[in-house]
C-alpha cells in the first residue's frame, strides 16, 4: 500500500469532493460516485462487489491496523482525516471513524433474471422519503426477497439518508429502477402475479394465495398507486383496518404484506 496521506484542511480538494457527493445527486450521477458510512455499512458494500475508490478515516476514532484487516484495500486509496474533518463529514458520531467513497452501479433492467423459479419481489411506485425507502429494503432483505423495483423513482438511490436508513440493505438487495410501464411489462413476461395494495376492489390480504410467483405492489400514502398498476392487477388487497384511519406507513404496510407471503409459502 502507498504512503497513507493525511488531511486536516476543511479547504483540500478532496474533502469538498466528498461534501459535494453527500449533499448532491447530480454530483452522484455525474462521478458514477457515492458516500457512504461506518464499517457495517462498508463491510456490506465490499461483501456486494462494490468497488471502494477511497477510504478516509480519523486515526483518534479507527487505527489503519484494524481498517487493513477488516477491509480489502489493495485498490483502495486510504485517506487520514483530522477529527475536526471528520466531524464535519459524518453524518452521526457512532460510525467507528471511516468513511467511503464508492462507485454506483447499473439498476435497469437490461440483463436482469430471477434467481428462482418462484420469485417474490416488492415494487414501489413513487416513493419519495428516504427513510421510507430504507426501511423497504430493510424488510426486502430481512424477507431475502428475489428483487426491489422502484417504478417511476423520485429519489437518487445512493442519497446518504437511503444508504443510511437501510443500514446497507441497498447494496445486499437486488434494486431496479425503471419506469411503471416497463416493470409491469417484466412481471408479465415472467409470469409473476401482480398484488396491489388498494382499498377498491380488494380483498383482505389474508384471503389471497402468494405461493406462486408474487410480485407485491406499493404506492405512497398520499397518492396510492397509479391506474397503470390497478389496471393490471391480478388482485388488489388491503389490510384490514379497526381505527380511525385507513391507512398505515408504507414501509409498515409492505412488511406485513411479504411476510404473510413467506408464511403461506413454508406451509
Amino acid at each position: 500500500m502507498s504512503e497513507i496521506k493525511h488531511i486536516s484542511s476543511l479547504q483540500n480538494p478532496l474533502i469538498k469532493k466528498v461534501l459535494l457527493l453527500k449533499e448532491k445527486s447530480r454530483e452522484r450521477k455525474k462521478t458514477g460516485l457515492f458516500v457512504l458510512e461506518g464499517r457495517k455499512e462498508i463491510e456490506l458494500a465490499i461483501s456486494s462487489d462494490y468497488l471502494l475508490d477511497t477510504l478516509l478515516f480519523c486515526p483518534e476514532l479507527i487505527s489503519k491496523e484494524i481498517l487493513e484487516t477488516s477491509f480489502e484495500l489493495r485498490k483502495t486509496s486510504l485517506i487520514s482525516v483530522s477529527p475536526e474533518i471528520y466531524g464535519k463529514l459524518a453524518h452521526r458520531n457512532t460510525t467507528e471513524g471511516v468513511i467511503a467513497i464508492a462507485e454506483t452501479k447499473s439498476h435497469n433492467l437490461k440483463g436482469f433474471s430471477f434467481q428462482t423459479k418462484n420469485p417474490l419481489v416488492l415494487v414501489a411506485e413513487a416513493p419519495e422519503k428516504p427513510g421510507n425507502i430504507g426501511a423497504l429494503l430493510r424488510t426486502a432483505d430481512a424477507a431475502n426477497l428475489d428483487a426491489v423495483f422502484i417504478a417511476n423513482p423520485k429519489t437518487d438511490l445512493y442519497n446518504p439518508n437511503i444508504v443510511r436508513s437501510s443500514v446497507g440493505c441497498v447494496f445486499s438487495r437486488k434494486v431496479i429502477l425503471a419506469d411503471t410501464a416497463t416493470i409491469i411489462s417484466f412481471l408479465k413476461e415472467n409470469g409473476i402475479a401482480i398484488y396491489c395494495a388498494a382499498l377498491s376492489a380488494s380483498k383482505p390480504y389474508t384471503n389471497v394465495d402468494f405461493k406462486g410467483p408474487t410480485a407485491i405492489v406499493v404506492g405512497t400514502e398520499h397518492s396510492g398507486l397509479s391506474d397503470d398498476w390497478l389496471s393490471n392487477s391480478n388482485q388488489n388487497i388491503l389490510i384490514p383496518m379497526e381505527g380511525a384511519i385507513d391507512s398505515m406507513n408504507v414501509s409498515v404496510s409492505a412488511a406485513i404484506l411479504i411476510f404473510e407471503a413467506k408464511r403461506q409459502r413454508l406451509g
